[in-house]
């Protein structure tokens, strides 16, 4: 049977006991919160004066697991532990990552060592003892109804009150990208202090910020508003990224419709905005906008929006210039009408 791999919560959960098993694989597709825990493993494990002496940092391709193994059995300097990390493991060949299996099936006790990888092979020995001793470490993005309480528990160790719906806020200003939130909310922060954030200073700090106009941008598609869309569109071109700007509207506009066709479905059964927040995770006073938004989308819509989004992000990631694919869809989506259907499809044909 296959072990269950350890979340990031059991390792802090071990450290804020003052002790960390003797290795660990940290891998998944949460990067932000992989380092964030990284940061706090180096920053309370070793004290602060024996650090030099008792932190090892490694790169796969650059060093041997001999060196490695070595390292660890060195028992520490006026420290009861030693930390080493080593990263890029992945760029270890099989036969060398075979090497480390004598050390993993006989560690020593006074060293930790994090194998930190960007691509695991669960087929290959390495890492199959690693997940069978209960070591793997799994970064996974959070689900939806995670962020918000992330939001607001970031928020606090940050120093910052805010209230539920301020996190919620930010939620839908931000997306879900950890990194991005936490940015967000240092600048929080920044300006706030030790004061009370509800809503208000939220929308404050972000009106003031490029990001707001991508959220604006969202509201403005999700009830047909073309002539304003666009306009918005082009602030939006000039501010961002020229490519993670679009790339991040198509991943914005996904899920907005998904959540759209959830709602359409509970909805068609009967179902209230209670049930609509309780099922899909939702904090309740963001249901009712969602619902309203919902009136100009129907079901053939929503069908068609969602295939033209995916569409659109095939035609960036292949090259096509972002602009005029951008400008096309959101008009597509914006049509009332159904007739400027076709528009993108006529781009495609050109490109």
């Amino acid at each position: 049977m296959q072990q269950k791999d350890l979340t990031p919560e059991d390792v802090l959960k071990r450290l804020s006991k003052g002790s960390l098993a003797p290795f660990y694989l940290f891998y998944g597709p949460e990067e932000f919160r992989l380092e964030k825990t990284l940061n706090q493993i180096r920053e309370s494990f070793i004290p602060a004066a024996t650090k030099d002496f008792n932190f090892n940092l490694f790169y796969g391709g650059e060093t041997t697991p001999a060196e490695i193994v070595g390292m660890a059995a060195t028992l520490p300097f006026m420290s009861k532990n030693r930390l080493i990390i080593v990263r890029r493991t992945e760029e270890f060949k099989a036969d060398q990552l075979d090497k480390f299996l004598p050390f993993l099936e006989k560690p020593v006790e006074s060293s930790t060592v994090i194998f930190v990888a960007s691509a695991t092979d669960f087929r290959k020995s390495f890492f199959k003892t690693l997940q069978a001793k209960h070591a793997a470490v799994l970064f996974y993005e959070l689900r939806e109804p995670q962020i918000v309480p992330w939001i607001k528990q970031t928020a606090g160790e940050l120093g910052l009150k805010m209230d539920t719906q301020a996190c919620t806020y930010l939620q839908q200003v931000v997306g879900n990208h950890m990194r991005d939130l936490y940015g967000e909310l240092e600048k929080t922060r920044l300006r706030f202090g030790t004061q009370d954030v509800g809503i208000e200073q939220v929308k404050e700090l972000v009106t003031h910020s490029r990001i707001f106009n991508i959220f604006e941008l969202l509201n403005l598609i999700s009830i047909k508003n073309q002539p304003e869309a666009l306009l918005v569109l082009n602030r939006f071109l000039e501010e961002e990224d020229k490519k993670e700007g679009p790339l991040r509207l198509i991943g914005m506009l996904n899920r907005q419709f998904r959540l759209f066709w959830q709602i359409k479905v509970i909805t068609a059964k009967g179902g209230r905005a209670e049930q609509v927040a309780h099922e899909l995770g939702l904090q309740p006073f963001i249901v009712p906008k969602l619902m309203l938004q919902l009136k100009y989308w129907s079901q053939k819509d929503l069908m068609q929006a969602l295939e033209l989004l995916f569409k659109a992000d095939g035609w960036l990631k292949s090259g096509m210039r972002s602009k005029p694919v951008i400008e096309n869809l959101v008009m597509l989506l914006c049509d009332k009408t159904g007739s400027g259907r076709g528009h993108l499809m006529n781009l495609a044909a050109k490109a």
